[in-house]
């Protein structure tokens, strides 16, 4: 093994795990503000808002990630009538089955950092003279978030890892480029160079979190 080979399957390596990192980024914006909504569904005073929200909650957590890929890359297409103007690019299809998934896992986890909130932070707000919406956004949500990053933090890095299924719908991603190289050259090697890439990106969102951990904790 030499350094021109280590640098000859990163290239490529390098150049899939743009993908994952575009998936990532997509993923995470538009499913973190998407569990909110779900939340506050399930919170909702109108029964069938908050039933069909758990509904949701419980299909998207209670079935595998993989199955719901390759449902909407593959499944969509065949519905009925409709399905020949759900056709989408892989990728694109990829994008929305784990902004869907994810979201419902954000969703719990503010949940559960809304349940994890003292009774007496609501009175308290009332006795200060806070409205409804200055006691949401200036005392709740503030402690539900402090409360919820770890979990957050967890989940974010499980998405990392989770890019990976890209390959199972053919979304040429790092670990498809990984793969190529291993059956090319019959050697473990660019699985090892994979492994360290992922990694290094769990490592940079881990230390991102905790950053934002800190700056939650002294303010």
């Amino acid at each position: 093994m030499s350094l021109e080979y280590l640098i000859q399957i990163s290239k490529p390596m390098l150049e899939g795990a743009q993908t994952t990192v575009l998936l990532f980024i997509i993923a995470i914006v538009a499913s973190i503000p998407l569990g909110f909504l779900l939340t506050l569904a399930v919170q909702s005073r109108f029964r069938l808002l908050s039933w069909l929200a758990q509904a949701y909650i419980y299909v998207m957590r209670g079935t595998p990630l993989l199955l719901q890929l390759l449902f909407f890359c593959f499944g969509l297409p065949m519905l009925p009538v409709v399905g020949e103007y759900l056709v989408m690019d892989r990728f694109v299809a990829a994008c929305l089955g784990f902004i869907l998934n994810y979201a419902a896992y954000f969703a719990e986890i503010f949940r559960g950092g809304l349940l994890a909130i003292d009774k007496g932070q609501y009175e308290a707000s009332q006795v200060l003279g806070l409205n409804k919406w200055q006691m949401t956004t200036r005392v709740i949500l503030p402690q539900m978030f402090r409360i919820a990053l770890p979990a957050m933090a967890n989940e974010s890095v499980t998405l990392v890892k989770d890019t990976a299924l890209l390959y199972a719908v053919a979304v040429p991603e790092l670990l498809h480029f990984a793969e190529t190289a291993v059956n090319r050259d019959f050697t473990i090697v660019p699985f090892v160079v994979a492994g360290i890439i992922y990694l290094v990106m769990t490592l940079i969102l881990t230390m991102l979190f905790k950053g934002i951990e800190q700056r939650f904790r002294f303010e």
